[in-house]
């Protein structure tokens, strides 16, 4: 079978999924897709402000699904310490932090600073090579983007074909009101920036606060045409 119709099959696989789980809720989303691939499947977590909700739900139908994490380099302390509060707090057993490829990184950002010319490269650099080796092992993957995120994110699926891998997003239904409430009901530890006025945290050098009203991603790569880091983007690791 060629690589087009095996991408074509994966695609309608995707849709017929997608429609059969509109309407489900996060917690049924995720059981489908772990139980359709275990062993076979994977999360990527940010441990940003909005992470503990995913790895909570997670962490109710099996706490041994690999989540995968990147190091960029450039991330706030405080994310790491984050993302080692969250894995003691609800016990995540395989958590793989992945960095960027050194020969690269020398190669291309020697001197670091990469991210203030050239903010689609740095990312390629930095998130999308170093997650394509991240996901290599497996088929499908879970993430936690939501509609209500940007008008970018507002009609992504449950289920959607990505280069040659099933994606789950099983929050992308949930609205602000349902993240701050899972966060409350279940007592999660909240990210040490939010209080500080950051709603959506990357790389140090490219997040700021957010204003009230504004979208929860402006702080995003703020005052550029850029927002996506680009391993929600098709083919983005081609800049290397």
């Amino acid at each position: 079978m060629s690589a087009l119709a095996t991408q074509i099959d994966l695609a309608d696989e995707a849709a017929r999924l997608a429609a059969t789980l509109e309407g489900a809720s996060p917690l049924d989303v995720l059981e489908r897709a772990i139980g359709g691939h275990r062993g076979r499947i994977a999360a990527v977590s940010s441990f940003g402000t909005e992470s503990a909700v995913l790895l909570h739900m997670i962490a109710q139908v099996d706490r041994s699904v690999p989540v995968l994490f990147l190091d960029t380099g450039h991330l706030f302390t405080e994310t790491l310490h984050y993302r080692d509060t969250l894995i003691a707090r609800l016990g995540l057993t395989d958590v793989r932090t992945y960095r960027p490829d050194e020969q690269l990184r020398a190669e291309r950002d020697a001197d670091n600073d990469l991210w203030a010319s050239d903010t689609d490269a740095c990312c390629a650099l930095r998130k999308v090579e170093p997650l394509g080796r991240a996901l290599a092992p497996f088929e499908a993957w879970i993430n936690g983007r939501k509609r209500y995120q940007a008008v970018t994110r507002a009609n992504i699926p449950f289920v959607e074909a990505d280069e040659g891998r099933i994606k789950f997003n099983p929050l992308a239904a949930l609205g602000p009101d349902d993240i701050e409430g899972w966060m409350t009901a279940h007592d999660l530890p909240r990210h040490p920036m939010q209080r500080f006025g950051f709603a959506s945290i990357g790389c140090m050098p490219c997040t700021s606060r957010v204003k009230p009203g504004e979208d929860p991603r402006a702080g995003r790569w703020r005052g550029q045409a850029k927002t996506e880091c680009g391993i929600h983007v098709p083919k983005d690791s081609e800049v290397l």
